[in-house]
């Protein structure tokens, strides 16, 4: 009974591969939550609240506390000056976020430029709003996967009404660099695109990568719809506190549709990341150091194992080439993963609309703890 635009979206992969490790007893380097909580002060900030009667309906645009707390953040980071009472909305996480601007802004029929591999909520919220989405691919070039402006060139056509951006990039770990950034801001100003950019690991950049938001290009920041969170930033996933930031016309669009979606989101976890926004930005800084040490350490166990092992620039995320082991197909590979090693991985092919060159890379997530990577780097190295 489902309709025609959705049924290429069953169960996802993290659903699928979450309920291997569960079946297996494999450990799970697959779906991208860390197993350590955020800061304390957070998260008591959360009970108090709570315990402090905040448990009714809270503003549809969110609490003015985060709200301005978003905008001073914004500010001090980055130089864009947002006004918190008509440019600022929080959404129930990144997820959210990105469909309802989706839903507001393009009109079926549209066609939405993604970069693949995608995040996989991305072809869902197109097809949600009768679009299209038009694929241009991520490769490997000089040890990185970035994309070759020729080709984004070439999927802009007539029905093109804008373009997901996602930096720090999931799946591959991928920071795009100024220059990728100015070809992507060209294209949206010819052609009068919307970007919305999804940028929810924008503190978790690694090696002295900074993280550059598209709206401080010229002539972006009134096109760009600006999307972050705190699940990745403050290590509280399941919260789902996100939030826009943009102009007051493309604020109201999206909210027009937010408001059938959710309403709102919970007023005592809103109020916890206002504190975190203002005060735990130290305590990211040391979650960022402890996560490129993590990474290193699955990287080279990886290695050892007789992975191809491509270095992240930020997220939670290495990519793997499979091939050195003797396998071709990631999906493959990686259903039997557990058998073979008793580990649970994300196949990066299913992210592709183009799987040709996808089926050789796996990729493992280090947002773990250090016992739980050395016990499945130890098991792994049995592939070799």
């Amino acid at each position: 009974m489902l309709v025609g635009r959705m049924r290429e979206f069953g169960t996802t992969v993290f659903a699928e591969m979450t309920a291997l490790a569960v079946r297996t007893g494999a450990i799970n380097l697959g779906q991208g939550f860390p197993d350590e909580d955020g800061p304390a002060a957070m998260l008591d900030r959360a009970v108090a609240a709570i315990r402090g009667g905040l448990n009714q309906y809270p503003p549809g645009p969110g609490v003015p506390e985060l709200r301005q707390a978003v905008a001073d953040h914004q500010k001090l980071r980055y130089g864009l000056a947002y006004d918190p009472d008509t440019e600022i909305l929080v959404t129930v996480g990144a997820t959210e976020a990105i469909t309802a601007s989706v839903l507001a802004l393009c009109e079926p029929g549209a066609e939405v430029i993604v970069f693949e591999p995608y995040y996989d909520s991305y072809p869902a919220a197109i097809a949600m709003a009768g679009a299209t989405r038009r694929a241009v691919p991520l490769r490997v070039d000089a040890g990185r996967f970035t994309f070759d402006p020729a080709e984004l060139a070439a999927a802009v056509t007539p029905k093109t009404g804008a373009i997901i951006v996602n930096s720090p990039h999931n799946p591959t770990g991928t920071v795009f660099t100024p220059q990728e950034l100015a070809a992507i801001a060209a294209l949206c100003r010819e052609h009068d695109l919307i970007a919305i950019t999804d940028e929810v690991y924008e503190h978790l950049t690694y090696d002295g990568v900074r993280h550059t938001p598209l709206a401080t290009l010229p002539g972006m920041r009134e096109r760009t719809v600006t999307v972050s969170s705190a699940g990745k930033t403050f290590s509280a996933t399941g919260w789902k506190v996100g939030w826009i930031c943009a102009t007051p016309e493309l604020i109201t669009a999206v909210q027009t549709v937010k408001q059938f979606l959710t309403f709102t989101c919970s007023a005592p976890y809103q109020l916890a990341v206002a504190h975190a926004l203002r005060h735990e930005l130290d305590w990211v800084a040391t979650l960022r150091d402890t996560l490129q040490g993590k990474r290193d350490r699955l990287m080279t166990g990886l290695a050892a194992a007789g992975f191809e092992v491509l270095k992240p620039s930020g997220t939670y995320f290495v990519q793997t080439d499979i091939r050195p082991l003797g396998h071709t197909d990631g999906l493959e590979f990686t259903r039997r993963l557990p058998e073979l090693a008793g580990v649970v991985a994300i196949p990066t092919q299913v992210f592709y609309d183009h799987q040709d060159d996808a089926r050789r890379y796996v990729r493992f997530a280090f947002c773990k703890k250090d016992e739980v990577i050395d016990k499945a780097v130890a098991r792994l190295r049995a592939l070799g």
